[in-house]
């Protein structure tokens, strides 16, 4: 046990002196904030200068009335009085955002209706385009239906259910599904990333002690099965190591850097804003149930088990990691460059994929379906499935087995992944596919 120790320590030290660690620490996750700061303050500066798209229009229907009384902030909309084949060469003479032709139609089914453009639009302008045709069409119901505007307008009732999850001991808790969401959704992904990147480094590391024959030295003294127990072990104490200053950089300093690239402006300029127009009864009941809707939002975060999911996301993070690290290190042992690996790598990787996707098909939708709660329990897929569940307040037992199943799963993959580590580790020149690593599997000590 002290020679795995002593394997531990020499991964952990090798790694966590190189530069390219303290530039992967410390400065990335300062980087990416500063990155995401700067575009969306970019974004919000551009938007306040942007000038409104110019729609030349023919309306031939003589319903929609877009004349300079319906400009938007969006758009500028240039009635023509001409032909449409006269209009669609005035519109190839400018730089005008779009020509829109508007046919006689049937309210009941406006169809024809056609935008001419010189490049492809965005998605968002023409939807945003669509939508203002949409509410003239609708207008135009009302008026041959006689149906009264703010009749309409007053039937309209918008419903916000409060989230309570009774216990069985009649205890209430206030929920938040959307939160929960959220939460569930972060988490998830966050542990296929990390235990994919620290797999593959595993993986590397080994190919690079191979291929350097350190490991020939390293073997003559301990057992190729406690080199790479010690291996995936220290390499996780630094992923560990890592991921904890991340959440200490992100956490107190992100708010910094993203307020020195100018994220505040906006915010305050809304806020001066906001305090001019405060007068208006409308804008008082708006902040009032604001407000409302913010404290209700801080009691439903109040209500979530942070301690337990941070304890849980900890055990699945290193648990996950260790049991493909080592499939990954059996991986790296059998090959001798990273592009033989390749083979190997998706095979491996498909059931962390699978609980991937799992968690937006299934776990996200349905956090207490039978497929969630499997994809939580096997061990290859839980340590995305179960962190992706765990906010939606999983029963205990179904924890508890998930956990003792993770634990198993690594002690097994271990152990197949060592009996194959032991052999490939030793081999050189050999060309490797499964039926050969199944043989060195099954061969006797």
């Amino acid at each position: 046990m002290n020679k795995v120790w002593l394997i531990i320590q020499r991964e952990f030290l090798i790694r966590v002196k190189k530069k390219s660690f303290l530039i992967a620490t410390v400065v990335v996750p300062l980087i990416i904030p500063a990155v995401i700061g700067g575009l969306i303050y970019i974004m919000l500066k551009e938007a306040e200068s942007a000038k409104p798209d110019t729609v030349m229009v023919v309306d031939e229907s003589g319903q929609f009335n877009l004349d300079s009384t319906k400009n938007t902030k969006r758009f500028l909309f240039v009635p023509l009085q001409i032909p449409m084949e006269e209009a669609k060469k005035a519109y190839n003479e400018t730089k005008d955002f779009a020509l829109l032709y508007l046919p006689k139609f049937d309210i009941n089914k406006p169809d024809g209706l056609v935008i001419y453009t010189q490049e492809n639009p965005s998605i968002e302008k023409v939807g945003d385009l669509e939508s203002i045709l949409e509410e003239r069409v609708r207008d135009l119901k009302l008026q041959e239906y006689k149906i009264d505007k703010e009749i309409l307008k007053n039937l309209k009732t918008k419903i916000n259910l409060k989230q309570i999850n009774l216990t069985k001991t009649g205890e209430e808790k206030s929920s938040n599904s959307g939160i929960l969401y959220g939460l569930g959704f972060a988490l998830g992904i966050m542990i296929y990333i990390f235990v994919l990147i620290y797999g593959i480094q595993i993986m590397q590391g080994v190919i690079d002690e191979k291929t350097s024959k350190v490991v020939e030295v390293i073997v003559s003294s301990v057992k190729p099965f406690q080199l790479m127990l010690g291996k995936i072990i220290g390499i996780a104490a630094v992923g560990v190591l890592q991921f904890l200053i991340w959440i200490v950089l992100i956490t107190f300093l992100s708010s910094g850097v993203l307020g020195y690239f100018g994220l505040k402006m906006p915010q305050k300029q809304a806020m001066e804003q906001m305090t001019k127009k405060i007068q208006d009864e409308d804008v008082k009941q708006a902040m009032d149930q604001q407000n409302g809707k913010v404290n209700e939002l801080l009691n439903n975060l109040g209500e979530i088990p942070f301690t337990k999911i941070a304890f849980v996301f900890g055990f699945y993070f290193i648990g996950g990691y260790l049991l493909y690290g080592a499939l990954f290190a059996a991986v790296g042992s059998a090959v001798e460059s990273m592009q033989e690996s390749q083979q190997f790598q998706f095979p491996i990787t498909m059931p962390l994929l699978i609980g991937y996707l799992g968690l937006f098909m299934f776990i996200l939708r349905d956090p207490h379906g039978s497929v969630s709660f499997w994809l939580s329990i096997i061990p290859l897929t839980s340590p995305v499935a179960m962190v992706g569940r765990i906010a939606f307040d999983v029963p205990t037992w179904q924890l508890v087995l998930s956990m003792a199943l993770l634990v198993a799963g690594f002690i097994l993959t271990t152990w197949i992944a060592g009996r194959i580590y032991r052999v490939g580790i030793l081999m050189t020149g050999t060309k490797v596919n499964w039926k050969v690593m199944v043989k060195w599997f099954m061969m006797r000590e």
